[in-house]
Formats: structure tokens, C-alpha cells, sequence
């Protein structure tokens, strides 16, 4: 056995962990503790390698405190926990796991723009408070969805799933706005037309983030983007935290200035701010778009092969980063 020490920092199937056991020495986290990033730091002590989730904060800090580190293997397609150059600078290859992930969210887009648009959850608290007493013509009458018109921004891998559900499978019209245009074929597989943010905003019926995170995308809807939107339009975000601003959409929602939204990823997760709670025209989901176990499994085996192949070939599998000195 190669001896090298690697830390699982939370659950994962037992199958996979005992996969990465027949290859190195793992110090795992199967009671699934969230750790503080002095406790992160001092577990990585002595590891040449890690698989993470979206909850472990990868930074300068951690990394200068461990020089020792080869890689680390998130759990995730998003990898906005990753101080990515920083990473590269201390000779640490980063990975995610895109690809096997990227069906099962563009269903659970699809899931829970239906679930918004059709007030699904709202009538359901309805009747399980034992409200429900005679049908009424108008009784959480919501927005059509077959037909109508869906604004997509950021057209990756999953953006394209939802659009191609979108306008094979409900007749949508599809506009989508990305840093960088479609091919014409990918657009003509997907049935979907380039627009300008603003476009997209004031002419969807319904408006799908799937954005990746950075920088530049933090807020990408704001109370300025809000005031855009149709009084009938509704908002699903199934990107990142951080990509809406919750407290100007929780004002938004509040006084009708769109109809309703759909989240499954908030600022400050697993906190969520306290307005959108108080509003009945949201879906809250808890971060589950992946959350099926065939995805759920492929992902964690993603990670684990990511490790094993770079700690013991010198080749990641999906690679978000060159190191220096790299085989071209």
C-alpha cells in the first residue's frame, strides 16, 4: 500500500472511501463535522492530498501552513472554496467533477422553475394547514410555463441541459445571456437566441441563473436587475450563493415587484436570510440540485479518482489548474 496520507474532509460512500483505503493511508470524517478553518488546517497536517466539499475553504493561509500538500479533490462542479491561484502558486493541483453532475441539475432547474411558477410549495403549506375548503377559479393560479419565455444566463454545460428541457420538451422560447456567444450549432441543438442582459431581464417570463461564481458575478442579480423583470416573472437560482442578492429579492418578493422565485442556493449557506423566510412566494431547497444517488456517488468517485491518478500518475483527471512545470 502507498503509504501517503490523505483526509476525506466529510461523509462520502463508504464504497468510495474504501477505494481511495486501498490506495493510502485516509484520515476520513464519515460523523460528517463541519470544521472550522483552524481545524481544517490542523487535520491537513502531514496530507499530501484531500477530498473536499463545497465547505471547506481552500486559501493562502491553509496552504502556507501546509507545504506538504500535492492536491485537493472537491466533491462539487463549483469550486468557489478554492483560492484557485493561490493554489497554482503553491504547487497544488485543484479538481472538481463536471460532467456527471450536469443532467441531474438541469432536472432539478427544470424542477424547481416548475415548482415556483406553478406555486407548488405555497399551496401545499396551504393545505397542509388545513386551509383548503372549496376550489375557487383563481386559487394559486400561477405562470404558464409551456410556451412561454425562459432567460438563461451563463450557457455551460447545465445552462444547455435546462435550455434543450426547455424547448424540446415545453415548447419554451429560449434567450440566453453568457460571457462568451454559443456556437450556431449549439445554439440550434438548444433552440436558443443571444440577448444582452437586458434584454433578457425585461423579456423573460422566467429568469434561470446558472452562472459560476467569481468576482465579477457576485450579485448578478440586484435590486437593479429586480426592477427590470415582469411583475409576472419569476426568478430560479441554481448557480451559487452570492449570484442573487437575497435581501434586495426578499424586498422584491415581498411588495410583488416579480412574482415569485425559486432558490437552492443562498448567501452565507447554510444560513438563509431571515426575509425569505418570511415570504410565501419562494421554493427552498437546501443545495440538493446534484442530490441523486447515482450523481452523488459518480461525483464522490470523480474526486477520489482525481486523487489517486494524480498521487500516483502525476495526471489529474479534471484538472482546474496548471502547475508550474506541468507535462503540456
Amino acid at each position: 500500500m502507498n503509504q501517503a496520507e490523505i483526509l476525506v474532509a466529510r461523509a462520502i460512500f463508504p464504497e468510495v472511501l474504501d477505494v481511495l483505503s486501498s490506495h493510502f493511508k485516509v484520515e476520513s470524517n464519515q460523523a460528517d463535522e463541519v470544521w472550522s478553518a483552524s481545524e481544517l488546517t490542523r487535520r491537513m497536517q502531514g496530507k499530501v492530498g484531500a477530498l473536499t466539499t463545497g465547505s471547506e475553504r481552500i486559501d493562502a493561509a491553509l496552504l502556507q501552513a501546509n507545504p506538504q500538500l500535492k492536491i485537493v479533490a472537491n466533491m462539487a462542479v463549483g469550486f468557489n472554496n478554492f483560492d484557485v491561484p493561490a493554489m497554482t502558486a503553491a504547487g497544488v493541483q485543484a479538481t472538481n467533477t463536471p460532467d456527471v453532475l450536469t443532467e441531474t441539475t438541469a432536472d432539478f432547474g427544470f424542477a424547481l422553475l416548475m415548482a415556483t411558477a406553478r406555486r407548488i410549495t405555497e399551496s401545499e403549506h396551504f393545505l397542509r394547514a388545513g386551509k383548503w375548503t372549496k376550489w375557487s377559479y383563481d386559487m394559486f393560479a400561477g405562470a404558464e410555463v409551456h410556451g412561454s419565455t425562459i432567460g438563461i444566463i451563463g450557457m455551460g454545460r447545465i445552462g444547455q441541459g435546462i435550455a434543450r428541457r426547455a424547448a424540446h420538451g415545453f415548447g419554451m422560447n429560449v434567450i440566453y445571456h453568457n460571457r462568451s456567444r454559443l456556437s450556431p450549432e449549439l445554439e440550434a441543438e438548444c433552440k436558443a437566441r443571444y440577448v444582452g442582459k437586458q434584454e433578457l431581464l425585461q423579456t423573460a417570463d422566467h429568469v434561470m441563473l446558472v452562472v459560476p461564481y467569481s468576482a465579477e458575478s457576485h450579485h448578478t442579480i440586484g435590486a437593479a436587475e429586480l426592477a427590470l423583470m415582469k411583475p409576472t416573472a419569476t426568478l430560479v437560482n441554481i448557480a451559487r450563493g452570492g449570484i442573487v442578492d437575497d435581501a434586495a429579492l426578499a424586498k422584491a418578493l415581498a411588495v410583488g415587484q416579480i412574482a415569485a422565485a425559486g432558490l437552492d442556493v443562498f448567501e452565507g449557506e447554510p444560513q438563509v436570510h431571515p426575509d425569505l423566510l418570511k415570504v410565501p412566494n419562494v421554493v427552498l431547497t437546501p443545495h440538493i440540485a446534484s442530490a441523486t444517488v447515482k450523481t452523488r456517488r459518480a461525483m464522490a468517485q470523480l474526486a477520489a479518482d482525481n486523487l489517486v491518478t494524480y498521487l500516483t500518475r502525476g495526471q489529474a483527471l479534471t484538472p482546474l489548474n496548471t502547475l508550474p512545470g506541468a507535462a503540456a
